[in-house]
């Protein structure tokens, strides 16, 4: 079976949802946020204080 290429790996809500997802090729962070579902949904790169991306070491 493939590697999945992007994994939740933080959940918090159920109306008003938000979502760390990793991207397990670059390992870099993306926030997903979403206010109930007819509202839409948006993603958007984690940055540090900086403004470079949150990277997670991949094994």
């Amino acid at each position: 079976m493939a590697k999945e290429r992007f994994v939740e790996v933080y959940n918090q809500g159920l109306v008003n949802v938000v979502k760390i997802i990793v991207d397990t090729e670059t390992g870099v962070n993306y926030a997903l946020g979403s206010h109930s579902k007819m509202s839409g949904t948006g993603m958007t790169v984690l940055v540090d204080a900086d403004g470079k991306p949150i990277v997670t070491p991949i094994n």
